[in-house]
């Protein structure tokens, strides 16, 4: 299949993942790991770009980064050729290091910024190296607590949560702390292999660069109303209360466990927003302040996940 080319443009977010040639160590000390961080450090100064999320892997690394009015090509192209300079004169090898063309993944930031950030910062624990993401030190995770890192650009990311850094702060770990989180299918269910981004965002770069588009993506596999029609059932609160303005205990928790529920299934806090009538901020707020809902939550999942084995059967 031929190589779909790159959509470059200034101001693109993209979620980069470059592995190891054949699935070898890219990164095989401490040394290592500190020369790739200042090899992005000097190519932002060189080029501008915003880097909001890192995490490097022993074979492979992911970055969340937006392009200033340089090509991501170009960046990419530095970085790595850098790294592998420096790799094989070090470890007197020759050759390909990385595997390939790096994934760049053109992402719509206001629906998945935080959702990669927290992907990306939890990739440790995934791949068990560490039990939690402060324990692992070859990620942006602690730049977000608070730490200074003038590589990481984290004040825009923090203002999402709270204008003010220490309720910022306070909210981020809550928001790392919480169960919810997208599977790697969500991650990675692109469309055209090259977008992350509902039908909206995906036109929108269609008409900026003329792009065309040949795979469309697979369809979800529980709707809204399958996952209201269960938390009905489960909590006893009807869907049209859920999708009210109450703001009664039990209004609000069912309200809770639907949010949990919908963003455990990979859809964006706008589309759960737009669905109820609600302001995005306070969907992304529900889950952080109501842990009284995990519970009911995990049984609604399990409800829907039971039946989708049974109408499979």
């Amino acid at each position: 299949m031929a190589r779909k080319p790159r959509i470059e443009f200034e101001g693109a977010l993209y979620h980069v993942v470059a592995r190891g040639n054949r699935k070898e160590t890219i990164f095989r000390s401490k040394e290592d790991y500190g020369r790739y961080l200042d090899l992005l450090l000097r190519y932002k100064k060189r080029y501008h770009y915003k880097l909001y999320a890192f995490a490097l892997m022993p074979n492979h690394l992911h970055l969340l980064m937006k392009t200033a009015d340089t090509r991501l090509s170009k960046v990419m192209q530095g970085l790595q050729q850098s790294y592998t300079a420096y790799f094989n004169r070090k470890y007197e090898v020759a050759g390909h290091l990385f595997q390939g063309r790096y994934k760049s993944i053109l992402c719509d930031g206001d629906a998945y910024l935080l959702t990669l950030l927290k992907y990306i910062h939890l990739n440790p624990v995934r791949a068990k190296i560490s039990s939690r993401p402060d324990e692992y030190c070859w990620s942006s995770h602690h730049a977000y607590l608070g730490h200074k890192d003038i590589l990481v650009d984290v004040d825009f990311v923090l203002h999402c949560f709270d204008p003010k850094k220490v309720s910022a702060v306070s909210r981020y770990l809550d928001f790392m702390n919480d169960s919810t989180c997208a599977d790697r299918k969500e991650i990675y269910g692109t469309v055209d292999q090259r977008f992350l981004g509902d039908d909206q965002f995906v036109d929108a770069i269609v008409d900026r660069t003329r792009t065309v588009i040949t795979d469309k993506k697979k369809p979800r596999r529980h709707s809204f109303e399958q996952i209201l029609a269960v938390v009905e059932t489960i909590t006893g609160i009807s869907r049209e209360e859920i999708r009210s303005k109450g703001k009664s205990r039990e209004i609000s928790g069912a309200r809770t466990t639907f949010c949990r529920v919908a963003l455990h299934f990979s859809y964006r806090v706008k589309e759960i927003a737009e669905f109820l009538g609600k302001d995005p901020s306070a969907i992304s707020r529900y889950p952080v302040d109501d842990e009284s809902t995990k519970d009911e939550a995990g049984n609604v999942i399990r409800a829907l996940e039971g039946e989708n084995v049974n109408n499979q059967a």
